[in-house]
C-alpha cells in the first residue's frame, strides 16, 4: 500500500491512519528506540556473531569506468560472477605486467 504524501501531510495528528497510542502501544521514545536495536554488545555478551556480511579483508573499491560495450557483453554472456571475472582478468594483467617490466 502507497500513500500520497501531500494527502498525509493533510491529515490531522489524530488521524486513524498515524496509530492512537494505548496501553498495548506505548509511545515511542529516543530510549526504547535505543534498546530495540541490538548493539554489538548484545551479541559480544551471548558470544553470537555479528550479524550480515563480515568485513572484508581486502575490500573493494568502486569505481566508474566506461569499457567497449563488446567488452562488457562478452563478460556478462558468461553469466552471472561476469564483475568478479573482469577483476580476476584485470589482476592476472597487472601481475604480467609487473613481471614483464
Amino acid at each position: 500500500m502507497t500513500y500520497d504524501r501531500k494527502r498525509l501531510k493533510s491529515l490531522p495528528e489524530d488521524h486513524p491512519i498515524y496509530g492512537v497510542p494505548d496501553e498495548d502501544t506505548p509511545e515511542l521514545t529516543e530510549e526504547s528506540m535505543r534498546r530495540s536495536i541490538p548493539g554489538k554488545q548484545f551479541f559480544a555478551e551471548r558470544g553470537l556473531p555479528l550479524p550480515g556480511r563480515p568485513k572484508s579483508e581486502v575490500p573493494k573499491v568502486a569505481v566508474s569506468l566506461r569499457l567497449d560495450q563488446a567488452v562488457v557483453d562478452g563478460f556478462k554472456a558468461e553469466g552471472p560472477g561476469w564483475q568478479t571475472r573482469m577483476n580476476a582478468v584485470l589482476a592476472e594483467s597487472l601481475k604480467k605486467n609487473k613481471k614483464s617490466a
